[in-house]
């Protein structure tokens, strides 16, 4: 029988034995899956579209930025009015063999302006504040996927809790930031499997040993991947610096290893500039770049290029004008990016109107709404029980 200290030993395991170790099982499966998986990145706290996606022939952008106006030769032009951003040059790449789609102008009626607000309601893809603690718009898909799958349908690549967007009444979602936390050499397994079969143990006792033994499975299958994953070479994935390099080369390994989930999610913070914005969000934005067209190079050098689509998007824009600290304060619509070979790469929706401005902020385009009923319809290919609302997308964001 495993005493208290020695459960406890073995307890950074016991978060995920219970969902983890089903899916991870699927790692030496014969065949390899054929599900469309779909990859989330939040930019959390507010990215400033209009030095994301650059109106730069735009009067009333020039006039209301002094200190914060790219300046137009260092621009990465898109067409005749819109560029991307100089840190951008991966995206460009990403852009220019057809596998980044840029839908400007994204946000909701009545925006509000709240960071935990607002992300609630792209969460849960729900305005009114009193339905917020709802199922969140992929835990309702994750839920059709349920009945098919013994494991999670979901993993949060992160250090934050699990994101609103992946609750649900029936999915199982794992949560995890970094393979080492369960690597585990010593945790007594051998006689963790013979007390379970002794005659004495007790319910709960027996629960907690089978807890252990998949907590220790999870950990050499955990491994296992590593090995793998190191013995095929360094990926331009693995030289790059930073928290959100590293997390998506976990779910690239993940994906590599055909582990099962349908969407991954994590996030890259740092987006709320209220001052001195220019060089942060130039590091930022090259970060997100950057990593991006490594990990989509990266999935497709195992073959997977086919099964993957990537979502970015931030709980809302920034201000037109600049304010006194040299940064911007909280806005309203902003640039969404979709990347990977089934979009329909390019521009998509209509530009912000910068003559015609709600508080400094500019109204919204593109509901975000439509962009979820298509990724749900034609990506994830959801049952039609799952109900965002009256939006029917017309962006035609993939490929016929």
């Amino acid at each position: 029988m495993l005493n208290r200290r020695q459960i406890l030993k073995g307890a950074a395991l016991f978060s995920l034995a219970p969902t983890i170790p089903v899916f991870m099982k699927s790692a030496g499966a014969a065949e390899k899956s054929n599900d469309r998986i779909l990859v989330v990145i939040q930019l959390s706290g507010g990215n400033d579209g209009l030095n994301t996606i650059v109106p730069w022939k735009n009067e009333a952008y020039a006039a209301n930025r002094r200190e914060l106006r790219l300046k137009e030769e260092s621009l990465i032009r898109i067409d005749d009015e819109t560029a991307l951003h100089p840190s951008m040059g991966r995206m460009a790449e990403l852009l220019q063999d057809g596998r980044l789609a840029i839908v400007q102008g994204v946000g909701y009626p009545n925006p509000n302006r709240s960071h935990e607000a607002s992300m609630a309601i792209w969460h849960t893809a729900k305005t009114d504040v009193d339905e917020h603690r709802s199922d969140g718009w992929l835990g309702q898909a994750l839920d059709t996927f349920a009945p098919q799958s013994r494991g999670p349908t979901g993993v949060s690549v992160s250090d934050e809790v699990i994101p609103a967007a992946l609750r649900s009444h029936r999915t199982m979602v794992a949560s995890i930031d970094s393979l080492q936390d369960f690597q585990v050499k010593s945790f007594p397994m051998q006689r963790a499997s013979s007390s379970i079969n002794g005659s004495n143990s007790s319910p709960l006792a027996e629960f907690m040993e089978r807890t252990t033994l998949d907590a220790y499975a999870t950990a050499s299958q955990i491994d296992s991947l590593m090995t793998q994953s190191a013995s095929k070479g360094v990926s331009e994935l693995s030289k790059l610096d930073g928290p959100l390099a590293r997390r998506l080369k976990i779910v690239s390994d993940l994906i590599r290893a055909d582990f099962g989930p349908r969407v991954y999610y994590t996030q890259q913070s740092g987006y709320d500039t209220h001052a001195g914005q220019l060089n942060t969000h130039s590091q930022l934005l090259g970060s997100l770049s950057n990593g991006l067209k490594a990990f989509l190079d990266d999935i497709e050098s195992a073959g997977n290029a086919d099964r993957v689509a990537v979502l970015c998007f931030s709980e809302f824009g920034r201000q037109v004008a600049e304010n006194s600290s040299a940064g911007t304060d909280h806005g309203t619509a902003g640039p969404v990016f979709l990347a990977g070979k089934s979009f329909q790469s390019g521009l998509h929706g209509r530009p912000v109107d910068l003559s015609q401005l709600d508080q400094n902020a500019p109204s919204h385009t593109v509901d975000f709404r439509s962009i979820y009923v298509e990724i749900l319809r034609e990506w994830l290919q959801v049952k039609p029980d799952v109900k965002l609302g009256p939006f029917e997308s017309k962006l035609s964001l993939f490929h016929g």
